[in-house]
């Protein structure tokens, strides 16, 4: 079974947590609809985080937010403790919920395209995931759909960021395709980063998250860890999850 190993680094033979990710008071409308009521939360370092909900329950909305491709409505979103900006940019890692890579580009070209842009892009590692993939080097337009999202997410996970932020990873692909996306996550993070993924496939996903972050209309209605769950409440994250949504 695959699992996700503790990350969490010591220092003096302690465990040490850092805060990577802090929602304070964050609200976001959309003309008079609300999509994300006064969210107050915060992430440490070294964790894998599942933020769950239903389809339009505000996933997407925070994590273009903490992206920095939204402004809030008020409240604030601080990555390392500042505030979202060019800074923060450097050390985020964003998948979108969809593809949307240049369609003329040759896979290697945009590896040379990463490169280029981000600081912190590790061209040996993405090489390595193409060919372990078996992926030619040929225009993206002429991938099957499965494939593109798999070269999306290898240049997501290539980069050396302190916050990866992945929204609906495992959307739309087959459950042979699922397993790999997890195996490339848990196996391509940096050891004190933390990644955050959006999803509604409880199941495919619990195995790995340290952290899970329930969303409903707007409200995080649960933040607790795995342990917790299976410890106290005796159910798994996906027994708890359609006992909260069962009415949605």
């Amino acid at each position: 079974m695959m699992e996700k190993t503790d990350k969490n680094y010591k220092v003096g033979g302690k465990k040490m947590s850092e805060t990577v990710m802090e929602c304070k008071l964050l609200c976001k409308n959309y003309g008079t609809k609300t999509a994300l009521k006064d969210i107050d939360f915060s992430l440490e370092k070294g964790k894998i985080v599942g933020l769950l909900g239903p389809n339009g329950s505000g996933k997407t909305t925070l994590i273009k937010i903490a992206n920095g491709l939204l402004r809030p409505t008020s409240g604030e979103v601080l990555i390392n403790g500042k505030k979202i900006g060019i800074e923060t940019k450097k050390v985020v890692s964003y998948l979108p919920d969809c593809v949307s890579l240049p369609e003329w580009m040759k896979v290697s070209e945009l590896i040379s395209f990463f490169k280029e842009f981000y600081e912190d892009f590790n061209t040996e590692k993405a090489d390595i995931m193409i060919k372990n993939l078996g992926i030619e080097d040929v225009r993206f337009k002429t991938l099957s759909k499965g494939t593109k999202e798999k070269v999306q997410l290898v240049l997501t996970m290539s980069r050396d960021a302190d916050l990866y932020l992945l929204d609906e990873p495992m959307g739309g692909v087959d459950p042979a395709t699922r397993d790999y996306i997890l195996h490339t996550i848990i196996s391509n993070y940096r050891e004190n980063s933390t990644v955050v993924i959006s999803t509604h496939l409880i199941s495919d996903v619990e195995k790995i998250l340290d952290e899970v972050l329930f969303i409903s209309e707007g409200n995080i209605v649960l933040k607790d860890t795995v342990d917790n769950i299976r410890e106290q409440r005796q159910m798994s994250v996906d027994a708890l999850f359609r006992e909260v949504f069962k009415c949605q």
